[in-house]
């Protein structure tokens, strides 16, 4: 139990995915939530939440599941996350908490500054974790211990109810080990173009790539796989829905940062072809250290698999 105590007698989550899932067995696992209801579109993903007794309600029906909710977390694609707070808005009770875990924030903070949640307190947010898998069985309480969860309040939102909410929301993620930045949305955007965005691009690029080769044949790809092209193969195994989404909804920071990247990969391409072993060494000696830093500030871990199997259930 977490020494916070209960901060959201019911909470609703829509979408029992990796990350709706997370924050269930969490904020139960830690005390903090009370009833817990689940929407979900997929009868599969229903019938399995119900199974694996992820929730005490579970309902293809949102405006059932939000009902007399106090928090609410939309956990489903980027693309959707708009529709879905429009389609709860008029069922909402005045007071509660409306959030969502989607991985850009410009769109979905339009979206939430709707009149219709004037009655409420819409906080965008992104919970900075996952792995590759997703579905009812991928959630585990742990996910997010050490990580950052961005909250984007909205700017226009100045009073002090709605900052008590954010402060409320902030807390609730502390709780179960995450720690929390507030910022504003453009800037999460162009943020994680850098850090999240364009390398899943990169990744499904080169995978994509190596299996378009027409003299390597796809069991050499298999079979021969160094740790590098692992690696790639991990993070391009992601939801293709949800990246799909995160493109199209955060396209411009994402553009921007392939820009960039492209100029680099220009600079790199001329030392290769020009021997110039001394801006080669230099290049990886710097990224180097970046890679031990992030390693050193605890968001990353040095295990085999960065330790990605701890605490599945």
């Amino acid at each position: 139990m977490s020494p916070t105590g209960l901060l959201y007698p019911k909470m609703t989550v829509v979408g029992a995915g990796l990350i709706g899932g997370s924050v269930i067995l969490a904020a139960r696992a830690h005390g903090v939530v009370g009833e817990v209801t689940i929407a979900d579109a997929s009868e599969a993903h229903r019938a399995r939440a119900l199974e694996i007794g992820l929730a005490d309600h579970v309902t293809g029906d949102l405006a059932e599941a939000v009902k007399d909710a106090d928090l609410v977390v939309i956990a489903t694609p980027v693309l959707s996350i708009g529709d879905v707070a429009a389609a709860v808005a008029p069922h909402l009770k005045p007071g509660a908490t409306l959030t969502d875990v989607g991985s850009t924030k410009a769109t979905i903070a339009e979206a939430f500054r709707s009149p219709a949640l004037a009655k409420v307190f819409p906080i965008p947010g992104h919970p900075i974790a996952g792995t590759e898998q997703s579905g009812p069985d991928a959630g585990f309480a742990e996910l997010f211990e050490g990580r950052w969860t961005i909250l984007t309040p909205l700017a226009d939102r100045e009073d002090e109810a709605y900052a008590a909410a954010v402060a409320k929301l902030s807390t609730f993620w502390r709780s179960f080990g995450a720690q929390v930045e507030l910022m504003e949305e453009k800037h999460h955007d162009l943020v994680l173009a850098v850090v999240s965005h364009l390398p899943h691009l990169i990744a499904y690029t080169i995978v994509g790539s190596a299996a378009d080769l027409e003299n390597v044949t796809e069991n050499e790809v298999i079979k021969y796989s160094a740790s590098g092209f692992r690696d790639f193969t991990r993070i391009a195994a992601s939801d293709p829905t949800m990246w799909r989404d995160i493109f199209v909804a955060n396209k411009d920071a994402v553009l921007e940062m392939l820009g960039r990247f492209t100029e680099d990969l220009q600079a790199m391409s001329r030392a290769i072809r020009w021997g110039d072993a001394d801006t080669l060494h230099a290049h990886f000696t710097r990224t180097r250290a970046i890679r031990r830093g992030i390693v050193a500030a605890g968001q990353e871990s040095a295990e085999p698999n960065f330790g990605r199997d701890r605490g599945k259930h």
